[in-house]
């Protein structure tokens, strides 16, 4: 936001002139401060993001000087914050008159139809603000922006590219350049500006991370670490930039070079368990399961909660043939996340596997739930259900699988399911709908529910004698 009043005595850790504003306030006395004063108070607010204390400032500056403009502009930025549009508007109205040459006013103005969902409006009142030629790298960003809201990435490349023209070292503005590039499909001239830039800009991190980041996307993973190195050159304490080097080389299958990568980031961050990860994933690649586990283990002692360590610790264990510790570790992990499909199907698969059928219900109760379109979370539920000997609960659950899917193998679960509960005439018709729509299955499913095996038969004895 452009701000005149923007004297906040920064260098200091407490601003004077709002300690005396605050105590005014506390002890209820009433203390003069010119306009220029009271804008510093309301801006040192406004940047805290305390709208409460602003509006006070805001309210007690227009009891002082119920004239000035510029305080009532601020009370204007407070309304937009708050999203109260009439009274904004109102106070528009009451402001247009004298302030059409004041760009903070004129960039609230735009900001009222920005919130309002009017871009094309917002640009036209920044385009009027832009001939002021004040605060020219936020409004030419600030009309980029809308554009973007237009979905015209074309225009809003060309005011971003200004917005870099006033401020060089605006990385919002270079971001969003090579953004609008990857919109258009120009990767051609997106890395020929970047390197332009990259040229009267060496030292740029952010210009390095977005040429790392373009080639890394291309799958140009050699000269994605060249961006890196020349970032980490710059900065060595970029940590993010030490990940993004570490999975250049697990994508080039360079796994012992990316956990050299990801060791000297654990030196410089403090949450580590997530790197731990990482690396463990590095030796699963490199068939190396129990330096893998012992990275999982370390990722877990960083965080206890860290469910992705312990499914994989699930995984290798599985592969290592501790049946049980894979099944501990997977109801940890899809006991702390809950919402993962692929973890309750896991787990549902595991407990089946170790013969707790019981358990494995609440998993595939989920599933069908979630899932209702999938057919096979329908079937493994109704075949469970039925190793229990469940059989009514098992047939509301076929009947309700069958709303959402008509296959053959439904219908044979049905047909078994009736048999078992002594309902020869629905099971006859549930069988004879499943030979209907699908006879190949029919060897698979005698083998599955002997029950068919004898009815089919007598099905066939009885179309002898017939004949």
């Amino acid at each position: 936001m452009a701000d005149k009043g923007k004297r906040v005595l920064e260098e200091y850790f407490e601003n004077e002139l709002v300690k005396r504003f605050e105590e005014m306030m506390e002890n209820q006395d009433e203390f003069y401060f010119d306009t220029e004063e009271l804008e510093d108070i309301i801006v040192y607010y406004l940047e805290l993001g305390d709208f409460n204390y602003a509006d006070q400032a805001v309210n007690y500056g227009l009891k002082l000087h119920p004239n000035s403009l510029d305080i009532k502009i601020k009370k204007l930025e407070i309304l937009l914050e708050w999203e109260e549009y009439t009274p904004a508007k109102d106070l528009i109205d009451e402001l247009k008159g004298s302030s059409m040459e004041n760009t903070d006013f004129l960039v609230c103005y735009a900001k009222y139809y920005s919130n309002l969902g009017n871009p094309r409006k917002s640009i036209e009142i920044c385009k009027k603000a832009l001939e002021l030629k004040e605060e020219e790298n936020f409004l030419n960003n600030f009309i980029a922006d809308e554009y973007v809201n237009l979905g015209d990435p074309f225009n809003a490349l060309k005011y971003y590219k200004n917005a870099l023209k006033e401020d060089p070292t605006d990385d919002y503005a270079l971001e969003n350049c090579m953004l609008c590039y990857s919109d258009l499909n120009k990767s051609d001239e997106a890395i020929a500006f970047l390197n332009e830039y990259l040229d009267e800009f060496a030292y740029s991190e952010t210009a390095w991370l977005e040429y790392g980041q373009f080639y890394f996307n291309r799958k140009n993973y050699e000269e994605a670490i060249r961006g890196y190195d020349y970032l980490l050159a710059i900065n060595s304490s970029s940590v993010g930039v030490y990940a993004n080097k570490a999975a250049c080389y697990e994508a080039l299958g360079q796994y012992k070079k990316a956990i050299e990568i990801y060791a000297e980031m654990l030196e410089l961050e403090y949450t580590k368990a997530f790197t731990f990860y990482k690396i463990g994933l590095c030796y699963k690649a490199l068939k190396q399961p129990i330096m893998a586990l012992n990275a999982f283990q370390k990722s877990l002692r960083e965080d206890p909660q860290f469910y992705l360590s312990m499914m994989e610790q699930s995984y290798l264990y599985e592969e290592m043939g501790g049946m049980t510790e894979a099944l501990h570790f997977a109801r940890e992990a899809t006991h702390l996340n809950e919402n993962n499909l692929d973890y309750q199907k896991r787990l549902a698969f595991l407990f089946i596997d170790s013969g707790k059928f019981e358990e494995s219900l609440s998993c595939l109760k989920k599933l069908v739930e979630a899932e209702p379109s999938r057919f096979y979370n329908w079937y493994a539920y109704s075949e469970v259900l039925m190793l229990l000997g469940e059989y009514e609960e098992a047939v509301t659950v076929l009947q309700e699988a069958l709303r959402n899917h008509h296959r053959a193998e439904l219908y044979y679960q049905l047909s078994n399911c009736y048999f078992n509960l002594k309902n020869q005439e629905r099971g006859a018709e549930s069988l004879n709908r499943a030979l209907d729509l699908d006879p190949s299955l029919v060897q698979d499913m005698q083998k599955k529910y002997p029950y068919l095996k004898d009815e089919i038969k007598k099905g066939k004895t009885k179309a002898k004698k017939k004949n």
